[in-house]
This record gives structure tokens, sequence and C-alpha cells, in this order.
């Protein structure tokens, strides 16, 4: 079941998306997830939007403690 995230007066795309995925530059993703609202710049309250999964890959040029390798 995807996560839900309920607007509250004044909520904009890149604060929602800091609070739900951690950070404002997944906003893109959240916007695509919710096209039905893609021309909204501020919310009211009790908008239902659905937050994305979000899937971050580890970088191959990470030192091994960063990564998790153990030698």
């Amino acid at each position: 079941m995807p996560k839900e995230y309920i607007t509250i007066q004044g909520d904009m795309w890149d604060v929602i998306a800091k609070k739900t995925l951690g950070s404002e530059y997944f906003m893109t993703a959240l916007i695509e997830a919710n096209p039905q609202h893609r021309e909204t710049v501020i919310f009211p309250a009790n908008v239902r939007l659905t937050i994305p999964e979000i899937k971050t890959q580890i970088s191959e040029s990470l030192p091994p403690w960063k990564s998790g390798e153990v030698e």
C-alpha cells in the first residue's frame, strides 16, 4: 500500500518532499506521483497525496567504510 500525506494549509511541494522523503530534491518525483495536483503551488488543508517510493543507489566510488564493504 503506498504511503500517503495529508496536506496542511500552506504546504508546498518542496516542503512536503523534505518532510516525507528527506530532501526537497525529490519534489519532481512527488509531483509525478500526483499529476492531478501538478498545477497546485500552495496547498489547502486536507489534500491527500501519494508519496512515491524512492530508490537510492550506492555509489561505486564510495570508500569501503561508507559502502558497507568489508575486506
